[in-house]
């Protein structure tokens, strides 16, 4: 546990540690009382994982709709230290440790569906949608519509339902599915007064740094069990260390970046080649600290109200460097009228360069404006995410046969990021690059890599800032009722009403550097070394500068003075829907069938030009009936068949509508598009449950998606002012566009209870998904490459435990294959296959106290990602392992 000590040697502890800590004091004490008054120990109830599982598994069988189920039981027995990290072992369930393009940071972020986009997966939070922005720049111009689920840790979970089949009464806007986490509620304890908590250590082998992690729940209710209140809080901190290699730029060689070498040798023109092959390193200070407020009051049998409040926030300063070799420099020393080099050496394998080098000596007649290598170190210090809500629901009984229920709510979320970014270019100096496509990090040698040597002409610094905030809200109002019938084929009929105002914003500033900022005397003050990478080939131990000192030269130099207007955006999106449904029992078939109806209108406002805010006023209207039915029957006594047929929808992502992203050196970006249509989907799903004995099933589920309008992306060329440059230019652009897709795969599940306290578990997911229409300048168009963002063909889990009354432990094995991640300049990124180990062992002192050890990436993943071709890496990555040991106590 953290401590902080004063001048006089006083140790004083956080708030939140000092009330945790007295939680976990009282329970000892308690702990010791209660074994004093019953010395026979050994009789305890066990509620452990093999209870969670029997749970999850009924609440599974008797769904009238294909259903998972996620108990903070089967939470709390293996490291998971987000929502996410507890839905990964799921059949059909896949989880990504990044948005985008940033490529993972060794938390589970985003979440999918049946091998879909995340976006088509709807998170809820207690029915409601949660509002939540990014601390990760391209994820917040992005604006993507897919909960970043590092913002709420495991601690809240009461149980986490995944809808895989849709319904009418479900909110729409999971294409794929819905994700519900339902959070404890006061009534709910058995006890008048129960308190929970943890104080735990979290080891990052990367950044060998130890921080602390507490979380507390008080809940009270009185003795009529018709008033309850409820706090939970949390304050968790980690060091990140990430280390790797980027190949930032693939371009393919011409006469205006390469044209002595292809006047030398005709037959490269054409041929791809690495123009940024980098060292990186990303440092983090991650601290997520937030807390819920539940109060439950039951009036009476017949009227009851509950008031829920959430708010969490993650710090996340970061500093991310690359240092770079830049072989296009040298191929065009285009700062120069020189002309550029051609190289010593080279190797050639199939369109790809496989190698390249440059003698150490200058190869032109004057390379004082000729760099082989930059250096790029971006600070981001006070970049944060924040999300809340605050919910207001009822349940009241008119009689006998109608009930209703309702909630009205309002969330708000925020993500900003602010760059100091210093890029120096070296003097020429002997380099070369050999590729081993994604078998091995490439082999770069750049010579005096490990000390600052400037190049002497101009330029030397180049650099840029901007300032980035989303708001993202919506104000929120439903009611649900259900009538009881006197029909025994439909017994209950199910109707509702929702209304949602939804504004997202996208501001952007952008920095001026003062007089004197890229003089070599006022370079950071913080001159420093990579730490040794744990790759090999990678290179090693260059200069950099430190965070602290790159937030001290930025304060100084840096004002945020003027609004980059064409890459802001405004929108608003009011969405009304209305539902009907019935649910079915005849013969020996139950379950629902209805329709729900969704209006939706948006108005999107951007691309304006860069010197005012004269946006471009879009406005879209679209109407929907989703007609749904769900059936399942018993076989035989403990074999259920099911079969469900619906049409979904899900929004295109807000950046999808809106954003402009540009990247002034590779002169790309992608731009949105106001016009783009909602993503329908005909779904089918179909599948067989046998649950042969307790506490174990065989299941096998078969699905098919058709999407009707899926958001893909297609190419143009436009043109932008260039903030680096300072002048108007040509962008190759991507922008969104609305074409056909498909998705169908099978859903393989095992779980049994083996006695004696052992148990298994084991499912397997294929996945096929493919753009089934070629829309116009898309890479399925242009290149025949038309992969689903998102689809792994090939996912499972393997899970063992075992548990009595004292121990518990459990190991868990994922595997993804590869999938496509998105794009980014220019080029595609693929997710490479990736497997993780974790596992968790949990001793119980007594009733009260738990000691806990828990692994993470146990296995040390190494996280690998490239471009069309695998003979084309765009980086690979280490996060280390992360352990995670304390004391969890109860009472």
């Amino acid at each position: 546990m953290k401590r902080n000590l004063t001048a006089s040697g006083v140790t004083r502890l956080t708030p939140i540690a000092a009330a945790v800590g007295l939680m976990v004091l009282g329970a000892s004490f308690a702990a010791q009382a209660q074994e004093a008054v019953q010395p026979d120990s050994s009789v305890v109830v066990v509620t452990g994982v093999r209870a969670a599982m029997a749970q999850s598994l009924n609440q599974k069988r008797n769904s009238d709709s294909l259903v998972e189920v996620v108990t903070a039981e089967d939470v709390g027995k293996m490291p998971d230290k987000s929502v996410a990290d507890s839905l990964q072992r799921i059949p059909g369930v896949s989880v990504a440790t990044a948005g985008g393009s940033e490529g993972g940071f060794g938390d589970n972020d985003r979440v999918s569906l049946k091998g879909t986009p995340s976006n088509l997966t709807l998170t809820t939070l207690n029915g409601h949608t949660v509002s939540s922005g990014d601390w990760y720049i391209s994820n917040i111009t992005n604006g993507g519509r897919s909960v970043s689920y590092s913002m709420f840790p495991s601690e809240l979970i009461g149980r986490v339902t995944v809808h895989k089949s849709s319904q009418a009464d479900l909110i729409e806007g999971g294409a794929a599915g819905n994700v519900n986490i339902e959070t404890r509620k006061p009534l709910s304890f058995k006890k008048n007064l129960t308190l929970m908590g943890s104080i735990e250590g979290a080891y990052t082998e990367s950044s060998k740094k130890t921080d602390a992690q507490v979380s507390g729940l008080i809940n009270w209710k009185n003795d009529a069990n018709d008033l309850g209140i409820l706090l939970q809080v949390f304050n968790e901190k980690r060091t990140l260390r990430r280390q790797g290699q980027e190949f930032l730029w693939w371009e393919k060689l011409d006469d205006t970046n390469a044209k002595a070498w292809i006047a030398a040798n005709p037959s490269i023109a054409g041929k791809s080649l690495s123009f940024l092959t980098g060292s990186s390193l990303f440092e983090q200070k991650r601290q997520r600290k937030g807390g819920s407020l539940d109060i439950e009051y039951k009036v009476s049998n017949d009227l009851s109200f509950n008031v829920n409040g959430f708010y969490t926030r993650l710090d996340a300063d970061n500093v991310n460097t690359n240092f770079m070799l830049a072989p296009y420099q040298v191929l065009s020393n285009n700062w120069s009228n020189v002309g550029g080099a051609i190289p010593s050496s080279y190797t050639l394998k199939g369109n790809t360069i496989t190698s390249i080098a440059f003698p150490s000596k200058c190869p032109v007649a004057d390379c004082s404006e000729m760099g082989a290598s930059v250096q790029d170190i971006i600070a981001r210090p006070g970049s944060y995410s924040d999300s809340k809500f605050v919910d207001f629901n009822f349940k009241y009984r008119a009689n006998a046969n109608l009930k209703f229920t309702g909630q009205v709510g309002t969330t708000r979320g925020t993500g900003h990021a602010r760059d100091y970014a210093y890029e120096g270019w070296l003097a020429y100096s002997g380099s070369s690059l050999t590729m081993h496509g994604t078998d091995a990090p490439a082999n770069v040698v750049i010579d005096n890599a490990a000390t600052l040597n400037p190049r002497t002409g101009a330029p030397f610094f180049t650099g840029w800032a901007t300032d980035t905030t989303t708001r993202d809200k919506e104000n929120y109002g439903q009611v649900d009722g259900a009538y009881s019938t006197v029909w025994d084929a439909v017994p209950t009929i199910r109707f509702g009403l929702r209304t949602a105002k939804h504004d997202r914003s996208l501001t952007a500033l952008e920095g001026t550097y003062g007089a004197g900022a890229g003089l070599l005397e006022n370079v950071p003050k913080g001159l420093t070394r990579f730490p040794t990478s744990p790759l090999a080939n990678v290179l090693q131990n260059p200069w950099t500068f430190s965070g602290s000192s790159m937030k001290e030269w930025g304060d100084k130099y840096v004002t945020y003075d003027r609004h980059a207007y064409q890459g802001e955006f405004q929108m608003t999106e009011k969405a009304n829907a209305a539902y009907v449904m019935g649910d079915l029992n005849f013969a020996d078939v139950q379950g629902n069938f209805g329709v729900r109806y969704v209006k939706t209108e948006i108005d999107v406002a951007n691309a304006s030009p860069n010197t005012v805010w004269k946006p471009t006023l879009t406005s879209n209207t679209y109407n929907n009936f989703l007609p749904s039915v769900n059936l399942r029957t018993d076989l035989a006594k403990n074999v259920v068949l099911r079969g469900a047929a619906s049409r979904t929808m899900a929004r295109p992502d807000f950046g999808a509508l809106g954003a402009l992203s540009l990247n002034d050196l590779t002169m790309s970006g992608s731009g949105g598009n106001p016009n783009l249509k909602p993503i329908m989907s005909n779904n089918v799903d179909a599948g067989v449950e046998w649950y042969f004995m307790p506490k174990s099933l065989i299941a096998v589920n078969l699905y098919q998606m058709k999407l009707g309008s899926y958001v893909t992306y297609g190419s143009s060329v436009a043109q932008y002012y260039n903030t680096t440059l300072g002048r108007v230019t040509n962008y190759n652009m991507s922008a969104a566009v609305n074409t056909k897709a498909r998705v169908r795969g099978v859903e393989l599940q095992y779980t049994q209870d083996l006695s004696n306290g052992f148990g298994f578990s084991a499912n397997y997911t294929y996945a096929d998904g493919k753009e089934t229409q070629a829309a116009p300048k898309s890479a399925c168009a242009d290149e025949g490459n038309c992969d689903m963002v998102g689809t792994s063909k090939n996912s499972y889990n393997l899970s063992g435990f075992f548990e009595n009354a004292k121990w518990s432990a459990r190991l868990n094995y994922s595997f993804r294959s590869a999938f496509l991640n998105g794009l980014d300049r220019k080029s595609a990124i693929y997710q490479d296959d990736v497997a993780t180990v974790s596992a968790s062992v949990n001793y119980n002192i007594n009733e009260f106290l738990t000691l806990s050890l828990e692994g993470k990436d146990l296995n040390n993943p190494l996280l690998k990602s490239y471009a069309s071709t695998k003979d084309q890496p765009r980086a690979f990555y280490k996060n280390g392992r992360q352990v995670f040991f304390g004391l969890r106590g109860k009472m």
